[in-house]
């Protein structure tokens, strides 16, 4: 990796904001603080709003991008899971989501792409959504990796009063999980850099 301070950009809905968690507890810091053990300037950057849909991260992106001081070295995206629960069509949803990883790939920020598997009972409703992530990764030539580890997701130890947000124990164990995929993209996006 020729970046020594290496900054990811970390874009999408409650699971990337920390929906119910302290700031310290949530995907970016957590990431962080892995991270430095590695690069110890590294940051992450919170981009996470609850609720939004791909058409919201898709809408605020230029905006966001434009405010930013330096390029991140990587993007990573995690949006999909309020599409399903909203209606949005699997076409929307695979134009807004194919859009973002271009914007970001045309500003020369490398994508890792995350997805979410849907609980049991939402499995059904799901199914036309399911290829949608990795469709776009193929096309786009973005990286792709699953969000939450096995065993997390649906987990009764693993959620927050809602029953349905990740807790902090759950968000560690994603932070587990991402860290050799996010590490891995930084390592190629250097050697691109090179």
């Amino acid at each position: 990796m020729t970046n020594a301070d290496p900054i990811i950009l970390a874009l999408g809905d409650s699971l990337v904001a920390g929906y119910g968690l302290t700031q310290e507890d949530g995907l970016a810091a957590l990431l962080q603080r892995r991270l430095t053990a590695r690069w110890p300037a590294a940051t992450v950057i919170n981009a996470g709003v609850s609720g939004d849909t791909s058409a919201d991260v898709r809408r605020r992106l230029p905006r966001l991008l434009t405010r930013l001081t330096h390029r991140p070295d990587l993007a990573l995206v995690q949006v999909g899971p309020n599409d399903l629960l909203r209606g949005v069509t699997p076409a929307e949803l695979r134009a807004n989501l194919s859009a973002i990883v271009r914007d970001l790939m045309s500003c020369a920020i490398p994508v890792l792409l995350t997805s979410v598997e849907p609980p049991a009972i939402l499995r059904a409703r799901a199914a036309p959504y399911q290829a949608i992530h990795a469709d776009v990764a193929r096309d786009t030539d973005a990286s792709l990796c699953s969000f939450f580890p096995d065993g997390v997701l649906g987990h009764p130890d693993m959620v927050l009063g809602d029953r349905v947000h990740p807790n902090a124990r759950a968000i560690a164990a994603v932070v587990d999980h991402l860290l050799p995929h996010v590490e891995a993209a930084l390592r190629r996006s250097g050697d691109d850099a090179a």
